[in-house]
């Protein structure tokens, strides 16, 4: 530490504090002048064109001078040095690495400077997450594990006023409603359509109420949000950066002083910018990516400019210029205490300019977009088997757990340039490797937590390729255990598929009966996927089930009868057989659905649902888009970011499949070869309510010089009117038109790119009385261009960049450098409008909170001795209601868990589930005994009582705040789409968690 920084810190630390932080600390304003709020600030990417490490450290500046630490450095002696200066810092990730590297002198000054609101954290999620690719869940995990941070750190002072997403690319109405949970007063974004962006200036519209849910009551969910003028950029030639070309402002006496126009342009800039906004304050962003490694530059010109501008009110200038922070901008909007329009709607798609939708991300890098959202899920098994095992699960038998690597792996990954897919390689690789670490990490804890559950030490094997087929164990061991844990507070089946080399299997449940089940030939489609990985031969099947949060061990054994061996054997490949002329009818059917194929084409071309007497043609096949490289209307190309094809009819992978059957009495399979690189098998299992559709795209082929955007259509005779309808980051959904935006008279240059929404979790389109809905495995772009039809984009392989700053073409290697080949599920559900939610609301959560298999040989020790084994276990007394999803059970101390419930239906969608209900928490939990409850906020960082937003006055549906109820843990009432939040103080009821036998 230089003797200058350590003078600047002794002068920090000696100022007496000013006002206090949040709104007590903003600076005056004039009420009489327009106000110009200078935001320094910095937008430091948790990965991008570097991986985290190398920005943070300012590794590989060969591709880009960034380093985050040096920010940090820089900024902190400035703002020591004088009081008048502020600064605005957003990502966590960043902060908490730079602060453990610091003094505690250096900790203590910068205490101070968040004390006197100088130093203000704006956001403050662990990264500023992307809004069309992630799932709410981990969207509320990786606020949470900031927000936290910053609460530990800096008391109520580092608890954020304003949410700060200036860089992500369209933004949804999830969010919003989020942010408004988590207590934030106001929101401000950088990118929105340039269409909606210059009728918003041109109405002075730039600054509004969004009300962000149809089911909270309002204000609830309604939040203040300004788009920003400038994006996140200063104004042209106000960028004092050492990465910028800007003259600086020279005011000696010299023949480059530049004063007199540079204070005139700038009075010009306000004033413009002035027009599209309604109040006497303005907003400039002062910074950009990366900026204020050297804050003296920034500082010392922004000094200059403030002291000439405002020396102008002498001479009748009514422009007022000063230091601020989006916390006081938004003070003062709140003050001007004017009425404010509402939206209703989102912000996608984005486009930045004709021909250039930002619609490619919400598919690129589909690979990575699963293994994150697996992660999540796996991440809350974890969280959940440690609250429920208490200390032992971080201490056990098999080493130390950790829940946190995990977590921030998770949070680092939902960063607007991770899981959209919008990375360098090398950086998508080291996301991924970090998740691989946090895997790593809470399979230790798992271990030690299903080890002191059961009361028996096995060696725990997890199989992390069984969608292709591998599991060393269940392919050579003659005995094994299949523990399903189940992380939903309702039971669920599941149809278990474990790769095998016998013929012949018995298998028994938790208590000792036999399971059906049945051994089917691994296909060609999987055998060319994992090329050598694995060799099983066949994979066994069997139905599952799991009680509601716990598990349930079966036990698989392979059977010595050689005939009985050689019969089944024979039945297989019989089973397996291609269908031939003599196959009549071409379908298959369960008790509850009826599915057929066309006779010529293989294809799929009906579906009827039984239960209600539906029949509804469906024809389903796989095409691909060719990716433009530019043409006469438009240079712009298809990249990471930017879907744009050449032609808005898409080309057929094939007008014909090459079919076979696989039928028993578990499963009926139809496998469908479109190519040497796309694949489906349509399925439908017994008692399965809804068809699978599992495809295997890749290596996508550009041999040929054409990048390819892969979609899965789906034709029907429904009328829809131009309307389809997609849900907003895993909740509520949102009704979708073609060609048409709720806000702005749309002129559209790009008939199917133009279309495309986010799609995370479902995409339906319905008549009057039917409702056909495709639920997804992971987050992708979806529409429907015609009226009957819905296609979701699976798979892209592109070969030009599309100039959006990445710097190289979509063009994934794969595991064999030859290209990516990625497998995913499509649930297709038909049924009544009226219905169609009971359905695809409790299977969608059943996807994304999946059950966890955990495999063992048997026959491990006892965990203590004379403890009794544990076949099957559930951690609750009573089953949720179909309604309620535990969305989170974690540890969040030695002596308390974070616990949220969630009701998981949306207002007037389900007769039944849409209505109010009431869950007893107190006595909720087996495992343990909750000793006290506070209710918090969303992200457990205030009460919630002491939450007290600003009020806004909306011009039209004025809301009333309503007063909060008296917390009842014995009845715990949920509204449609309410997430309550609660910080129970708990004690477990045995020597290693609680342990409830069904």
């Amino acid at each position: 530490m230089g003797p200058l920084v350590g003078l600047l810190l002794g002068v920090g630390l000696l100022r007496a504090a000013a006002a206090g932080c949040g709104y007590e600390s903003c600076p005056a304003t004039k009420p009489d002048m327009l106000n110009v709020h200078l935001i320094p600030h910095t937008h430091n990417d948790v990965g991008w064109l570097k991986t985290v490490d190398q920005y943070f450290y300012g590794a590989r500046n060969n591709i880009q001078h960034a380093g985050v630490q040096y920010i940090l450095d820089s900024v902190i002696p400035q703002l020591l040095a004088d009081p008048t200066k502020r600064f605005i810092y957003v990502e966590v990730a960043f902060f908490y690495r730079w602060w453990r590297l610091q003094t505690n002198p250096m900790q203590q000054a910068v205490r101070q400077l968040v004390s006197e609101g100088r130093l203000e954290f704006i956001n403050g999620g662990w990264c500023m997450n992307d809004e069309a690719a992630t799932h709410y869940n981990a969207m509320i995990d990786q606020m949470t594990l900031g927000l936290r941070f910053l609460q530990e750190t800096f008391g109520e002072c580092g608890r954020p006023r304003a949410a700060w997403h200036i860089d992500p690319f369209g933004h949804s109405r999830e969010q919003a409603s989020l942010f408004a949970q988590m207590g934030f007063d106001g929101f401000f974004f950088g990118r929105l359509d340039y269409q909606d962006k210059a009728n918003r200036e041109q109405l002075q519209e730039m600054e509004q109420i969004w009300r962000a849910s149809a089911s909270l009551q309002p204000p609830g969910a309604d939040l203040f949000t300004g788009v920003l003028p400038n994006g996140y950029n200063p104004p042209l030639s106000l960028c004092w950066d050492q990465f910028c070309s800007d003259s600086p402002i020279v005011d000696d006496v010299s023949d480059e002083n530049n004063v007199d126009s540079l204070v005139a342009y700038f009075l010009g800039t306000a004033a413009a910018q002035a027009k599209h906004y309604r109040t006497k304050h303005v907003v400039m962003t002062m910074g950009s990516d990366f900026q204020y490694e050297n804050a003296n530059l920034w500082y010392k010109n922004m000094d200059k400019l403030i002291k000439h501008v405002n020396a102008q009110q002498l001479n009748g200038s009514q422009v007022h210029v000063l230091y601020s922070t989006p916390t006081c901008y938004l003070w003062e909007l709140f003050k001007a205490n004017l009425s404010w329009s509402l939206k209703y709607d989102d912000f996608f798609p984005y486009a930045d300019g004709p021909h250039q939708f930002w619609t490619g991300y919400f598919t690129s890098r589909p690979a990575f977009k699963r293994y994150e959202r697996l992660s999540n899920n796996f991440l809350q098994v974890c969280n959940q088997l440690e609250a429920l095992a208490g200390p032992v699960a971080r201490t056990g038998p098999y080493g130390e757990g950790d829940s946190a690597v995990l977590r921030r792996a998770m949070a680092v990954a939902q960063h607007h340039d991770a899981v959209s897919g919008t990375e360098k390689q090398h950086v998508a690789n080291d996301y991924a490797k970090r998740l691989a670490a946090g895997w790593d990490a809470c399979q230790v804890l798992v271990s030690n937590a299903l080890a002191s559950i059961s009361g028996n030490k096995e060696n725990f094997i997890y199989c992390n390729y069984l969608n292709i087929s591998v599991c060393p164990l269940t392919e050579s061991a003659g005995t094994f255990m299949v523990i399903l844990y189940n992380p939903l507070g309702r039971r669920v089946s599941w149809n278990v598929r474990l790769p095998v080399k016998g013929a012949s299997y018995s298998v028994t449940d938790p208590n000792g009966q036999m399971v059906p089940n049945e051994v089917v030939p691994v296909s060609n489609f999987t055998r060319a996927v994992r090329r050598g990985r694995g060799d099983a031969t066949h994979e066994l099947i069997f139905p599952a089930l799991a009680p509601p949060l716990g598990y349930s061990t079966y036990t698989i054994s392979k059977t010595a009868n050689r005939d009985l061996r050689s019969r089944l054997a024979t039945r297989i490949r019989e089973q397996a057989q291609p269908w031939v002329d003599t196959w009549s009818p071409r379908e298959f059917q369960n008790e509850h659905l009826r599915v057929l194929f066309d006779p010529v084409t293989g294809l799929l071309r009906e579906i009827q649902n039984l239960d209600k007497s539906i029949s509804l043609p469906v024809s389903q096949s796989f095409f691909w888009y060719n990716a433009s490289i530019g043409d006469d209307d438009s240079a712009q190309a298809s990249g990471a970011y930017i879907f744009r094809p050449n032609h808005s009819e898409p080309l057929p992978v094939a007008r014909r499949a090459r079919t076979y059957l696989v039928k028993n009495k578990l499963v009926q399979e139809v496998y469908q070869n479109f190519s040497s690189w796309c694949s489906q098998v349509v399925r439908l299992y017994a008692g399965q309510a809804y068809v699978e559709l599992e495809w295997t795209v890749g290596p996508i082929p550009v041999d040929d010089g054409l990048g390819k955007e892969i979609i899965s259509r789906f034709e029907t005779s429904l009328q829809t009117d131009g309307r389809f309808y997609t849900d907003s980051n895993g909740r509520e959904i949102l009704e979708r038109r073609r060609d048409y935006r709720a806000t702005w008279n749309l002129s559209q240059t790009e008939a199917v790119a133009g279309n495309y929404y986010p799609v995370n979790s479902r995409i339906y389109i319905k008549n009057k009385k039917f409702q056909l809905t495709v639920l997804t495995d992971r987050s992708q772009g979806g529409s429907s261009v015609a009226d009957g039809s819905v296609e979701l984009m699976v798979h892209r392989r592109l070969l030009y960049d599309d100039n959006r700053g990445v710097g190289e073409p979509l063009l994934e290697p794969g595991v064999y450098h030859d290209g990516l080949v990625v497998r995913g599920r499509h649930l297709v559900f038909l049924d009544t409008v009226e219905s169609s939610a009971d359905r695809h609301r409790l299977q969608a959560q059943q996807e994304f909170m999946a059950p966890q298999l955990v495999l063992a040989p048997g026959g491990g020790p006892s965990f203590h001795r004379g403890q009794r084994s544990l076949k099957q276990f559930s951690a609750l007394k009573q089953e949720l209601p179909p309604s309620v999803h535990l969305l989170t059970l974690a540890q969040w101390d030695p002596s308390s868990v974070l616990i949220r419930l969630e009701h998981q239906f949306e207002r007037g969608e389900s007769a039944n589930c849409s209505q109010p209900v009431t869950v007893d928490l107190l006595h909720l939990f087996s495992s343990f005994t909750i000793t006290s409850l506070q209710e918090m906020n969303l992200v457990a960082n205030q009460k919630r009582d002491a939450m007290n937003r600003l009020s806004w006055r909306p011009a039209t549906g004025a809301a009333r705040r309503q007063a909060y109820p008296p917390l009842n843990p014995l009845g715990v009432t949920l509204q449609p789409m309410e997430i309550r939040t609660f910080l129970a103080t708990i004690q477990y009821t045995g020597p290693s968690g609680g342990q409830a036998e069904l």
